[in-house]
């Protein structure tokens, strides 16, 4: 049996309808292996990782300096529990983020597996803390509309993604909903649409969106324990970017009520948005931070919640008292997966990944310039190394097309054929490639895309 028929046969994908993954006519692409921003398939074929396998690969695939870290580490040890143990190499990771991210002394890294699970400590943590301070009203949390922080029922009350999380509405806490701060849909957004010009640079409003934000402290700020905020971009709500210095108004709202800030950073950390951590443009310091995605450099499930020194301090107390965070994965601080990440930050420095990325930022936004003169493009959003597409009916009305169209995975598969693979958020259009991507590479993206755009949709 091939690789092809024992998938259809055996495995079960995740937001995938089964019925037509297993199909008799689907052919599913089959990777066997990669190296820099390609991928190659068991036929023989490549092609361009426009999404870095699903927004975690940030260097590239099969990095000899990661690749090396993963070899030495496996002649050591693969795992060893952290529940009454510990290793040599996650307190340098800890320590490494702690004093990447520039907080103050303190600080406490707890690793997870995925970001859905470094979310839910954070909540969990949160929730704790308050109470062990004495704040037994502080109960409730504050999140964007369209939010999406995974998948488990702490993450998913968090999200107001009717598409993910409907069905398990009764199984979620209640949380408070403010709205996304969104220009392009922003109903206070008097500007009309301008081809060329993100809506972020072109919007006339009064910032609606902070004052939605103070009108739900003020009626509850006493009972919040957290804003919970994907800092500048909102991923799976469609790439929603936010006007650079919401960030910062909103945060010195928080502050001044007491209220404190969980930054999920999983898809925006490690130089996505132009900088190590999204939350550096604005010189926001979250009170949590959640890590995942590209945290290993996109090679082994690794994820952290970063707290703070206030926070960590509220579990601290004698054995009798039961402070302790009784939270924990029986993969924590896994010594192979550090190792990685630890080489991954390496990376970051030996390479000056940071100081090359402004030029890589730049050749994305020319090839993608050509968007903006198809009919059907409503508006083009970049921040850093992601580029958002959103295909709409009319430009004019911004009027969306509808779900069922499927046109963002119909462009998307177009793009398949060309030889570079990404995935749409509904008829949002997503390019966010590795960070080691050339702009010969970078280009062809575009181009792929655009040549599948244009057989999709004619102009």
């Amino acid at each position: 049996m091939n690789p092809a028929e024992a998938d259809k046969r055996f495995l079960w994908h995740p937001f995938t309808q089964m019925r037509e993954w297993c199909a008799p006519d689907h052919d599913p692409i089959v990777i066997v292996s990669g190296e820099g921003a390609v991928l190659r398939d068991d036929r023989g074929r490549e092609y361009l990782d426009g999404n870095a396998s699903i927004w975690t690969n940030i260097h590239g695939h099969r990095h000899p300096r990661i690749n090396a870290a993963i070899r030495a580490q496996l002649d050591r040890i693969a795992h060893c529990s952290a529940l009454g143990l510990t290793n040599d190499i996650a307190p340098r990771l800890a320590a490494r983020l702690i004093g990447l991210f520039g907080t103050e002394a303190g600080h406490r890294a707890f690793f997870a597996s995925d970001g859905s699970s470094a979310i839910e400590a954070a909540l969990k943590m949160a929730f704790q803390a308050r109470a062990y301070r004495g704040e037994p009203l502080r109960t409730r949390f504050i999140s964007l509309g369209g939010a999406y922080h995974g998948d488990t029922v702490g993450a998913m009350s968090l999200g107001h993604s009717g598409a993910f999380h409907r069905p398990f509405a009764p199984l979620m806490f209640e949380t408070t909903e403010v709205m996304s701060p969104s220009c392009y849909r922003c109903p206070f957004n008097r500007a009309r649409p301008q081809r060329g010009a993100d809506a972020r640079d072109t919007r006339e409003c009064d910032w609606e969106c902070i004052g939605k934000l103070r009108g739900a402290l003020d009626k509850s700020g006493e009972t919040t324990v957290a804003f919970v905020i994907e800092p500048r971009v909102q991923g799976a709500a469609g790439m929603l970017m936010q006007p650079h210095g919401y960030l910062e108004r909103t945060s010195a709202l928080c502050r001044d009520r007491g209220v404190w800030i969980i930054a999920d950073e999983i898809l925006t950390a490690f130089g996505r948005t132009g900088a190590m951590f999204a939350c550096s443009h604005e010189g926001v310091r979250p009170d949590l931070v959640a890590l995942g995605k590209g945290l290993s450099g996109g090679y082994l499930p690794l994820a952290a919640t970063l707290a703070s020194g206030e926070i960590f301090d509220a579990f601290l107390g004698d054995y009798a008292e039961f402070k302790a965070f009784f939270h924990g994965h029986s993969y924590t601080a896994n010594p192979l997966a550090c190792a990685a990440a630890l080489a991954s930050l390496e990376t970051f420095e030996k390479d000056k990944i940071l100081q090359r990325l402004p030029a890589s930022v730049a050749d994305l936004a020319r090839a993608a310039a050509k968007f903006w003169d198809h009919p059907h493009v409503g508006d083009v959003r970049q921040e850093g190394l992601i580029l958002a597409i959103e295909l709409v009916d009319d430009f004019d009305s911004r009027r969306p097309f509808t779900a069922e169209s499927r046109l963002g995975h119909r462009v998307c598969d177009a793009a398949k054929h060309r030889g570079m693979l990404t995935r749409p958020i509904l008829n949002t259009l997503v390019l966010m490639p590795p960070l080691c991507a050339t702009p010969d590479q970078l280009r062809a993206m575009a181009d792929a895309l655009w040549d599948a755009l244009c057989e999709v949709l004619p102009r």
